[in-house]
């Protein structure tokens, strides 16, 4: 029996389901875990699933999660999806279920639940949601709901198919949630609306960012900085992708201070790999979007993090504007 036809047999043997997704979430996190969720309740009426994790004021145009209470979790099969690593989920009592299976795309480096279904292959989970419809012989079935919440998740992935990370396979799964008849050029206007706190800080990240002997680049934001620029729930995830829309940048980070003066990295990359680094500093990833944390940012730290990452920069063969 296949992993997938594994996960089938759990969804129908447990009347109750709760799914999971990770912490700062983005469109794959609210699209594969609502898209997961309307499968099941429109395959399984009778069933009774369940969203968790905190709300996102910008994401909410998605799915929505549900309030839990202790008791819920008993007898629960739970499945965290798009969620790497055990620290990053969302609603840590992801492990008070019955039975616990994680889906994801991203590298295995954290091993847990009963069983596990990882894809390094698909641009998002979404995209594996619907493999997973596609591969349950009938099972489970799609529907316009459903479809609309999958598409976002890829296109969020995928930056409206403009990453590497697009492949034949996940045009053919796109072209299948067309089927039913989703909006999409409005999910991609969401998706790239920003602010005007969010363009103003795109302002200041591309006056400040500091760029290196071999094109990476990086920039530190500090807590009150970021929060003179009023961002509300979005956060700062929208200025991530900022610095690489500079031509001769290769891979870069932005250092995120939180109200704990901890340092959230977001490391990204065109080409060269990126995410044996955010291992070394206790995160991980894909090779080309990774994250990880730093308790303190020093002058030392930072200088020897940003030779690191220039290091990885110059060895990048791929092609660049000289």
């Amino acid at each position: 029996m296949t992993i997938e036809q594994q996960i089938i047999e759990k969804i129908k043997e447990y009347d109750k389901i709760i799914i999971h997704r990770h912490t700062d979430p983005d469109p794959d996190a609210f699209g594969s875990q609502g898209g997961l969720a309307e499968v099941i309740r429109n395959s399984f009426p009778e069933k009774t699933v369940y969203q968790a994790g905190e709300n996102d004021g910008s994401l909410t145009w998605i799915t929505t999660e549900d309030e839990l209470t202790d008791d819920m979790f008993k007898g629960a099969l739970v499945i965290a999806i798009d969620t790497a690593n055990r620290p990053r989920v969302d609603d840590q009592r992801y492990d008070q279920g019955d039975y616990l299976i994680k889906i994801d795309h991203h590298p295995d480096d954290d091993h847990y639940g009963d069983i596990s279904l990882i894809n390094t292959g698909a641009s998002s989970c979404s995209e594996m949601v619907v493999d997973l419809v596609n591969k349950s012989e009938g099972q489970l079935v799609l529907n316009q709901k459903a479809a609309r919440m999958l598409y976002a998740g890829i296109a969020g992935d995928t930056g409206r198919f403009m990453y590497d990370n697009t492949t034949a396979h996940t045009l053919r799964v796109t072209a299948q949630l067309f089927e039913f008849d989703i909006n999409a050029s409005e999910m991609n206007r969401k998706m790239d609306d920003i602010s005007q706190g969010v363009a103003k800080l795109s302002a200041y990240v591309w006056d400040n960012m500091i760029m290196t002997e071999h094109n990476a680049a990086y920039i530190v934001l500090k807590h009150d900085l970021v929060k003179s620029f009023d961002l509300g729930a979005q956060g700062t995830a929208p200025i991530v992708s900022v610095i690489g829309k500079i031509d001769k940048v290769v891979c870069w980070t932005l250092f995120v201070e939180g109200e704990d003066g901890k340092y959230r990295l977001n490391i990204r990359s065109k080409g060269p790999v990126i995410n044996e680094l955010a291992k070394e500093y206790g995160g991980g990833g894909h090779p080309l979007a990774s994250g990880a944390m730093m308790d303190t940012l020093t002058d030392d730290q930072l200088k020897e993090y940003v030779a690191k990452l220039d290091q990885i920069a110059a060895t990048y063969t791929g092609e660049k504007n000289d």
